[in-house]
């Protein structure tokens, strides 16, 4: 995933800018990089429109705003903030319409198309085995209740459109080499919504949608990964036109284990072991996601062998078949040894002079030949 770039980078300002200034390079970006108005790259075009929108979204409201001062982009994690990148034109210009509007913008958008929403939420190991449920709140643009949506007064109706006739779109014709071709454009009346209100609605002023706050469980499954994305259908916010609204897009983080990590759906862990269970053999505590277990280590053990704990690792999120758990032992060295620990290993290495075990012995012969195929080691 690209890393984002300062939101006061990307709107041209410095830190310290009021809200006006915020507003002002907000409208003036966005005019420059409109896709019917800029000449160059529309896919460059429609990127920076996007990461503008991003940038001033979070500027503009000063809850967010100080988090992202004080904490920068990993700040914005949890809060319910809209995906940009995956919306039309036509939803940035209804989610930011007091600026847009008498500046000429148009942007065709799906008839009842609604806006997404994303939120993040923190996993442990454990969790991702059995799978969580979430309780999550939010504040979201929702139906005005007073006037249930239409923006017009209660008691009254919008009227339709003359421009448009009520489609929100109207056509435009354009000369070229071949002829005169057709474009669809929205309606710059209505802009899109098919109707003009007359007598707006005092408690949403017309808009149509009023802030309120939104309580629901998300049931998230066994086997989930970081950067998984799960999709609450219906969750996000209505669209300027129609009832239809958006989703509401679950990012998955995985919080990392002290001792395990994760490949797939197998769990990796590292245990140290000393060199006497090494050459003798003996029990180890391995940890688990559901506690220590007790691993039996082979005599003759040898620095970065790998032992399998059948089915302890987590559960595919597709089958929900249950991977391995892979342990690989090393041999801890001491640092400090006792007067006895000393003795007893200068014994010992008196014994591998005299006896060198076959596999050590092979080695040495081969190096020797290698590096001194005369005779002439020093060693």
């Amino acid at each position: 995933m690209a890393e984002k770039r300062d939101y006061y980078e990307v709107l041209g300002v410095d830190s310290s800018a009021g809200p006006d200034d915020i507003r002002r390079a907000y409208r003036r970006a966005a005019l420059k990089y409109h896709p019917d108005s800029y000449k160059g790259d529309k896919a460059e075009a429609e990127k920076k429109f996007k990461e503008l929108a991003e940038a001033y979204e979070v500027l503009s409201d000063p809850a967010k705003r100080q988090r992202y001062d004080r904490f920068g982009h990993a700040g914005l994690r949890g809060q319910a903030v809209h995906d940009f990148s995956s919306m039309g034109f036509g939803d940035i210009f209804s989610m930011f319409e007091d600026i847009f509007g008498g500046f000429g913008f148009t942007g065709a958008r799906a008839a009842g198309g609604g806006l997404d929403l994303e939120t993040e939420v923190e996993l442990t190991l454990e969790q991702v085995a059995a799978g969580d449920k979430r309780t999550l709140e939010f504040d979201r643009n929702d139906f005005c209740d007073a006037c249930s949506g239409s923006g017009a007064k209660p008691g009254t109706a919008p009227d339709k459109c003359a421009t448009c006739g009520g489609f929100g779109q109207v056509q435009q014709q354009v000369p070229g080499f071949f002829g005169v071709s057709v474009r669809i454009l929205t309606c710059p009346q209505c802009r899109g919504k098919g109707s003009i209100v007359r007598d707006p609605c005092p408690t949403c002023r017309g808009t149509g949608r009023a802030r309120k706050r939104r309580i629901l469980t998300v049931h998230i499954p066994p086997g989930v990964r970081d950067g998984q994305v799960i999709r609450v259908r219906g969750e996000g916010e209505p669209g300027q036109a129609g009832t239809g609204r958006g989703d509401l897009h679950c990012y998955v983080r995985v919080l990392p284990h002290p001792f395990l990590t994760r490949r797939g759906d197998e769990l990796i862990c590292r245990v140290p072991i000393t060199y006497p269970q090494a050459a003798l053999g003996g029990s180890v505590e391995v940890p688990t996601l559901v506690g220590t277990e007790a691993l039996e280590v082979p005599a003759g053990t040898q620095h970065g062998d790998v032992f399998t704990l059948r089915k302890r690792g987590l559960p595919s999120f597709r089958t929900g078949k249950c991977g391995n758990q892979l342990v690989q032992v090393y041999i801890e060295v001491p640092r400090k040894l006792t007067d006895k620990q000393r003795e007893l290993l200068k014994a010992l290495a008196d014994t591998e002079d005299a006896s060198v075990d076959t596999e050590r012995k092979n080695f040495f012969e081969k190096l020797k030949e290698y590096f001194y195929p005369n005779g002439d080691s020093h060693a």
